[in-house]
């Protein structure tokens, strides 16, 4: 039968199919329908051989499908592709036609689909579907590159065997290549891309792509034109990121990136607009080439009319009056006109602690206000402004729930929440509630999601709170060889216990959870030393108001260890029992940050033959008492990630003292033995920590330290305490050691070697640390940091003397996981010599285990 080809499709049908395939389609080389015929009119009456004419709009029961051109895929395939079943009614031409026409392009494995009538039967319709199938991609080479940059290459571009190769994927790889290496600075960057039939397999092609990427580019100079009130090295200033090369800055590359130029060009406009320059604007940018593979960027700018601030004037205020809200505007008439300042100032700044006009009406129930600045008449060279405000009516909140919380009970959320049912709507209750539940530890502090759901009709606010929980207990498991023994450490940790729940068996999953009480056990053993320990805390004690209690009690036991034969005497020991009981307290004054701790810790040192160091002095057998009482004042408005802060602040002041037995026993210590004279120590102790955080940009954190100790006396007779002393240099790791020592850390020198042998009396210390999160995931936070520190021990106050400091720099890694806490590695330069010595310290590792800098 001789096969007669028809336009099925009429021209606004092609339309319609062109318009709704993928735009991978449009770019193939193929078209959706293609009229061959064009003496056939539209509306004529086609006969095919002898049977009835084809009558065009007419229904026809379909008869049969038959599809020409496969090469690898099989015909029923196609067909069901098609969505056509013989014996279903169409229309010639008609919707189902072009919906089956459809299904096959979007496919995405034909480059060609015709449509023909091969035989009219009366009623019947017999079509014939001919498809050019899209060739697949077999083998992939990648030349001018190291062969391992060609695989990272291949799989970023999702280069895959198997792959449909349409022109569309061609021209996306080619483009995908070129800007790949164009962005790092190779701005003539060529790259061929072929394709050859692969012989060994039916319709799949190889292909072979080519990249000469060419030298680095980089920009010679910047220069503007049009400009008068900057000058060209202030205007190249606010391009943060298209920068000329100037010798020996490394740390700002001078490569050029189209996207970070146009970036940069908005950022030029903002920096004429903070300077009332609001009319400025990029009239023409080009580049031109120098012989030695570098370019120039000539910028045209118009400057306009430097305005400032007129009349400014609020409407719509009855809460606050005109002064209140001028005090939070801080601009006056005759400032440089500032629309970016304007704006921060009256809407926000999108930081949690913006101080502006919108925040304050929305930190006290104002959730329905509005406040707009509107520019309302230009006169000459000033602009007056009107801050429009609609206050509407105070909101209530009226629901708070929690989700996310499976091992959490709600009560421990709900306690630390600051919006409450039937509390004014505050915005800043709302930072500070999300800030306190991540300061739990249980949750992501990252993912913690308000959902405020405002009800106007009855004035009042629903408020849902998102969390995401994360393992907040951890395990120590430790073991190694040292000292001619081995060590073994067993630590755990359970910062989320339940103490009500221990007798539930349902609850021990593995352990009862959920109460938000911490449980700690750790114990460490080897041939000449046993150490074990255990401590609770419940954070809200009775279950009402924010009082903790705490307690802990440890016991260690050392014996004489002889280095040279090897052996253990436990006939020669230290056996040390301590204890302490505590209580804190949230205060409301001076703010509700503030917290008060005190507590009371004893310690007996029980020695039998030991020969301990006190001094110069040795004492071999005896009993020493260290009863001390301590006090601190804190203030904690870090956050709101515990693990990396990007505001507030956290600070300590506290003493730490015992009682004066030596004033009022009246005994003369000068010849007195040394069990008698330390059997109950006395000294006091004060200490200030404080540490400041903030953010220089969304990530990038700057955080400052300052810390000061100071041990004291009562009795010049007596002296300085031997115990409780400073140890300054290191990693700031506490060791195993006996006299109650604290360790500070001063990276880039050996521990405690900035101190003296006995320990020092005074200690300062100061720190900028610049912190980078790598990421904040749940699973594991890591962030980069780079520091400078300074600080030093002394012995006694006479010689103390804060401007003679140890210096240090360095940088770092800190990798935080919920199971096993805190590690970090530093490589810190001492740039100082150490006590006695005339050589500086020069280059330290430190390793930090389950420790926060």
């Amino acid at each position: 039968m001789n096969k007669i080809k028809i336009a099925l499709l009429l021209f606004t049908i092609i339309t319609s199919v062109n318009i709704a395939v993928s735009q991978e389609v449009e770019n193939t080389i193929v078209k959706n329908v293609e009229i061959k015929n064009d003496s056939i009119k539209r509306d004529s009456i086609l006969p095919i051989k002898n049977t009835a004419p084809f009558l065009k709009d007419n229904s026809y029961e379909l008869g049969g499908i038959t599809v020409t051109g496969l090469r690898k895929f099989e015909e029923e395939t196609v067909k069901v592709y098609t969505g056509l079943l013989v014996g279903q009614e169409i229309k010639l031409p008609g919707d189902k036609l072009t919906s089956a026409i459809k299904k096959l392009y979007e496919t995405k494995q034909f480059s060609n689909v015709d449509v023909y009538i091969s035989k009219i039967d009366g009623n019947t319709a017999y079509l014939e579907f001919e498809v050019e199938e899209l060739p697949q991609l077999n083998n992939i080479k990648i030349t001018g590159v190291k062969e391992s940059k060609a695989k990272e290459l291949q799989k970023d571009a999702e280069l895959k065997k198997g792959a449909m190769v349409t022109d569309n994927l061609i021209v996306t790889t080619t483009n995908y290549f070129k800007k790949k290496y164009q962005e790092k600075g190779f701005l003539k960057t060529k790259v061929t891309l072929d394709t050859k039939p692969d012989t060994s397999s039916v319709n799949t092609v190889n292909m072979l792509v080519h990249i000469d990427k060419g030298e680095k580019v980089k920009i010679k100079n910047i220069t503007f034109t049009g400009n008068e009130a900057f000058s060209d090295k202030k205007l190249r200033k606010s391009l943060k990121k298209t920068k000329k090369a100037v010798l020996g800055r490394f740390w700002k590359t001078s490569k050029y990136i189209e996207s970070n130029f146009q970036e940069d060009l908005e950022k030029l406009i903002e920096t004429y607009s903070e300077k009332g320059h609001r009319d400025a604007r990029v009239v023409d940018h080009t580049m031109t080439w120098n012989d030695d593979n570098t370019l120039n960027l000539n910028i045209e700018v118009e400057e306009g009319k430097k305005y400032i601030f007129g009349d400014i004037k609020f409407l719509g205020n009855s809460k606050y009056t005109d002064e209140q809200l001028q005090r939070i505007l801080r601009i006056e008439k005759g400032d440089t006109y500032n629309g970016k300042i304007l704006k921060e100032r009256v809407t926000g700044d999108g930081s949690p602690d913006s101080e502006d006009i919108a925040t304050v009406y929305q930190n006290n129930g104002y959730l329905f206000s509005r406040v707009m600045p509107v520019e309302t008449r230009v006169n000459n060279d000033s602009i007056d402004v009107e801050i429009r405000i609609y206050e509407d009516q105070q909101t209530k909140i009226k629901k708070v729930t929690v989700n996310g919380n499976d091992r959490t009970n709600d009560h421990v959320i709900y306690r630390e929440i600051r919006t409450k049912p039937g509390y004014l709507y505050s915005k800043s209750d709302i930072i500070r509630t999300i800030r306190e539940i991540g300061q739990l530890g249980f949750f992501d502090a990252e993912s913690i999601t308000p959902d405020i759901q405002p009800n106007y009709s009855d004035k009042t606010v629903d408020i849902d709170y998102t969390v995401a929980e994360k393992g907040s207990s951890q395990i120590e498991l430790q073991g190694g060889y040292g000292g001619g023994s081995f060590i073994g450490t067993l630590g755990l940790s359970f910062n989320n216990f339940s103490t009500r729940n221990i007798f539930n068996r349902k609850a021990y999953k593995p352990l009862p959870m959920g109460d938000g009480q911490t449980l700690s056990l750790r114990l460490q053993k080897s041939r000449y030393y046993t150490t074990s320990s255990f401590s609770f805390m419940e954070p809200w004690l009775g279950g009402k108001k924010p009082k903790s209690l705490s307690f802990s009690i440890y016991n260690s036991k050392q014996f004489r260890y002889d280095y040279y034969s090897n052996k253990v005497d436990k006939d020669q020991r230290l056996n040390i029992i301590g204890a302490s009981v505590g209580l804190g307290q949230r205060l409301q004054w001076p703010d509700n940050y503030f917290t008060l701790s005190q507590s009371v810790s004893y310690q007996l040192y029980d020695l039998k033959e030991y020969g301990m160091r006190i001094g110069n002095l040795t004492l071999s057998n005896g009993n020493l008492n260290n009863l001390a009482y301590n006090i601190s004042l804190g203030r904690n408005s870090a956050g709101p990630n515990p693990i990396f802060p990007k505001s507030g602040s956290e600070f300590t002041i506290g003493a730490k003292l015992t009682i004066p037995y030596s004033l009022l026993n009246e005994k003369d210590y000068t010849n007195m033995e040394l069990a008698e004279k330390y059997k109950w120590l006395e000294y006091y102790k004060a200490f200030f920590k404080g540490k400041w955080y903030t953010a220089l940009t969304k990530d990038l954190v700057i955080m400052t330290n300052a810390e000061f100790g100071f041990l004291g006396n009562y009795n010049k007779k007596l002296g300085d305490s031997p115990f409780e002393r400073y140890f300054v240099g290191g990693d700031g790791m506490a060791s195993y050691q006996l006299d109650g020592r604290e360790t500070i850390a001063l990276r880039g020198y050996e521990n405690g070697r900035l101190s003296s042998i006995d320990g020092g009396t005074v200690y300062n210390k100061f720190q900028l640390e610049l912190r980078y999160p790598i990421t904040l995931k749940p699973s594991a936070s890591i962030y980069a940091l780079g520091f400078l520190e300074a600080g030093n021990s002394y012995d006694g106050f006479k010689n103390f003397n804060p401007f003679q400091m140890k210096r240090s720099a360095g940088l770092g890694l800190r990798i935080f996981m919920p199971a096993f806490g805190l590690l970090g590695i530093d490589f810190a330069h001492g740039f100082d010599a150490l006590p006695g010595t005339t050589v500086k310290s020069g280059w330290q590792t430190h390793f930090i285990i389950g420790q926060q800098f």
